[in-house]
């Protein structure tokens, strides 16, 4: 008899609630958090700055970048578009998906 494999939604179901639930909330809120502070790495990688050198240019602190990088901080916004726009050179887009 083969198993029934599931998919991530119906893990995340299982484990965590359907959507909208509190703890499927946490969940997915979570994963973005952790996405964003991924990709600030990465770029800020691909760049080749150290994150001294990425809070200089934005006029923040290196601890601040870890902390973001790092998804102990989040991050507002404006500061976002900041580090994106003064410090790494590029363009912040955003979308919102239903």
């Amino acid at each position: 008899m083969k198993k029934h494999k599931l998919t991530i939604n119906e893990f995340k179901d299982k484990h965590y609630g359907a959507k909208g639930s509190k703890s499927r909330d946490e969940l997915e809120g979570g994963y973005e958090n952790f996405k964003l502070g991924t990709l600030l790495y990465e770029a800020r990688l691909e760049k080749g700055l150290t994150q001294a050198e990425l809070a200089a240019k934005v006029g923040t602190t290196k601890s601040y970048i870890s902390k973001i990088e790092n998804n102990v901080k989040e991050v507002r916004l404006s500061t976002l578009q900041k580090i994106v726009q003064l410090g790494l050179g590029g363009k912040l887009e955003l979308s919102i998906k239903f």
